[in-house]
């Protein structure tokens, strides 16, 4: 092992210094094996510079799949919600388009009910009343359905607005959701990266 003094220097310095030729040589051999023992420590804690690359490549390889595992698992689970969403937008546009069928419907009967029982009042009343009394019933008659028909309307109304309040607060939740997984995604990548980086360090 190469040495990092001149021995022979050091017991001519020692014998110059009031030290026998056999008191100097110890001395040297004393300190040669002190620097071999702490030599022998320090590259026990150390390694090569192929060791070294060894370990950044086993590093990285690491690094490269966890990262590739965490893309797939993203992938796989945005996939998951992505159709998860496009399930609860297709429900809610088929609830909307039944609602409003329903309301088509709605009206179409209690008009044609309406217009029924306007003809049938109309043809008793002439029957019976004499014009002015037939122009007096008829009128509160047509009042009464207004008002009945209205409020089965406001109602149907109401029904509607409820269920799309409904539904656009279940889209909104679904949406937080991606929000919350897409953010816990990025900070476990980060968390991740930090590690091996205050590992490599």
């Amino acid at each position: 092992r190469r040495l990092f003094f001149d021995t022979h220097a050091l017991v001519c310095l020692l014998e110059q210094n009031g030290f026998t030729t056999l008191q100097s040589e110890v001395i040297v051999s004393a300190l040669v094996k002190i620097m071999d023992n702490n030599l022998d420590m320090i590259y026990k804690d150390m390694v090569t510079k192929v060791q070294q690359e060894i370990a950044l490549q086993q590093v990285m390889s690491h690094i490269g799949g966890v990262k590739k595992d965490m893309i797939i698992l993203e992938k796989s689970e945005f996939s998951a919600l992505r159709s998860e969403n496009e399930k609860i937008k297709l429900e809610l546009q088929q609830i909307k388009k039944q609602v409003m069928d329903e309301i088509t419907k709605v009206r179409a009967d209690n008009k044609l009910n309406l217009n029924l029982e306007k003809s049938r009042v109309k043809e008793l009343v002439r029957a019976f009343y004499p014009k002015s009394i037939f122009i007096l019933i008829y009128s509160t008659l047509q009042l009464k359905r207004h008002a009945q028909q209205d409020r089965a309307l406001t109602q149907t109304d109401r029904k509607i607005d409820t269920e799309v309040a409904d539904l656009k607060t279940m889209l909104e939740s679904h949406k937080l959701d991606n929000i919350k997984y897409l953010a816990g995604s990025v900070f476990t990548c980060l968390t991740v990266a930090l590690g091996f980086y205050r590992l490599w360090i």
